[in-house]
């Protein structure tokens, strides 16, 4: 499911002899999603008369672990004002860590469903939706 970009997006992809760089705005769209060996992310800008330009970038699971413990780090070495939007962030990662929870306890793995608050279900039936 592609969502608009909510404020603004950049990519970069930097070579011997050359430098890509695209902005996306907010009448970009994204969208990602998660397969069996990793995640997954799209960008597209286009706009009448503008050039379309995309973005796309998988993620392996093993990759992306990291790419989260080091953001995990990096978080808690932050003065509480160094990140605007931390609410927003701490919302979204616990939704992340309900979803596999909840996926896990589905497929039988360690971790139950049941074990969840009200209070959790209710925020994790918000994000599937």
């Amino acid at each position: 499911m592609t969502k608009p970009v909510p404020k603004k997006a950049e990519a970069a992809a930097e070579y011997p002899d050359k430098l890509y760089v695209a902005t996306f705005d907010h009448t970009a769209r994204a969208d990602v999603g998660l397969d069996r060996t990793g995640m997954s992310l799209g960008l597209q800008q286009s706009r009448p008369g503008d050039a379309r330009k995309s973005v796309r970038l998988h993620l392996h699971y093993t990759l992306l672990a990291e790419i989260l413990n080091d953001l995990a780090k990096a978080a808690a070495a932050l003065p509480p004002a160094g990140v605007t939007q931390r609410a927003a962030l701490q919302d979204a990662a616990e939704a992340l860590y309900l979803a596999f929870k909840a996926s896990a306890a589905d497929a039988g793995e360690a971790g139950d469903a049941a074990d969840m608050t009200p209070q959790e279900e209710v925020r994790l039936l918000h994000i599937m939706e």
